[in-house]
């Protein structure tokens, strides 16, 4: 019975008698159906990726960001639910800017990842909150170069080369791995970022848009969307390169 959760899924603060917490498990599983999210470490920077479902005709193009600014040097995707992603990028951004006006300068990424962190893990602590339903992906350069880190709806924070979360996270990874991130340079990797979101789309039929950003040597070591021509010249190689893997099978 407790495998299902039966009277141990009524709060955060409940183990089952196997170990687990349920409501963790439940926010997990709504990053898990969202919309992917990838995550690519290169040589010169880090590049942010995510597909966004159109979900009506009426929508206005940008509409429902799923790409944050914290700071200059740091910013956020998020895979989940979309308002609680944009509540932890917000306290992300607090963290940043107090830690600036305490010390005098930009936090360091593994700071503001363990920060971040710990606030998502109180929401697991405490009968009267739930878990955060998002898992927020953190590309930062300071002083130790990029970075790439990863808090899930646990609280665990953990750093990557390259990561992917969301529904076609597993198929993501695995094209991750063929990379060589480490000779990439973060120009070549919003190509391929954009070519496995093309890739991993599976809902067939339905219109989405890409939101893709970089922080790396290019922009300066500033968090900031790729250039317009950019992405539009990355998306016409991924469709091509679905033809051509079409037109193979």
């Amino acid at each position: 019975m407790s495998g299902i959760g039966t009277g141990y899924d009524l709060s955060a603060t409940t183990y089952s008698p196997d170990g687990k917490i349920f409501q963790t498990e439940y926010a997990q599983k709504a990053v898990d159906n969202s919309s992917t999210v990838i995550g690519l470490r290169c040589k010169d920077g880090v590049v942010l990726a995510c597909e966004k479902l159109v979900l009506s005709k009426l929508l206005v193009e940008g509409s429902n960001r799923r790409i944050h600014n914290v700071d200059r040097h740091v910013g956020v995707a998020v895979a989940g639910l979309a308002p609680d992603g944009r509540m932890v990028a917000n306290r992300a951004w607090d963290e940043a800017s107090s830690y600036k006006r305490v010390y005098g300068e930009p936090i360091p990424g593994h700071v503001l990842c363990e920060r971040v962190g710990s606030y998502v893990h109180m929401f697991n602590l405490y009968w009267s909150l739930r878990p955060y339903g998002a898992t927020l992906l953190l590309a930062t350069y300071d002083k130790n170069g990029p970075a790439l880190y990863a808090v899930d709806p646990s609280g665990s924070s953990l750093r990557y080369f390259g990561t992917a979360v969301g529904k076609g996270r597993q198929a993501a990874k695995n094209e991750i791995e063929k990379l060589k991130l480490a000779e990439m340079s973060c120009r070549e990797a919003v190509v391929e970022a954009v070519k496995i979101l093309h890739k991993v789309h599976d809902e067939d039929g339905k219109k989405f848009e890409l939101e893709v950003s970089w922080i790396c040597d290019e922009s300066n070591k500033q968090h900031q969307r790729v250039p317009a021509e950019l992405l539009a010249d990355a998306e016409r190689q991924a469709k091509a390169a679905l033809e051509d893997s079409d037109m193979d099978d």
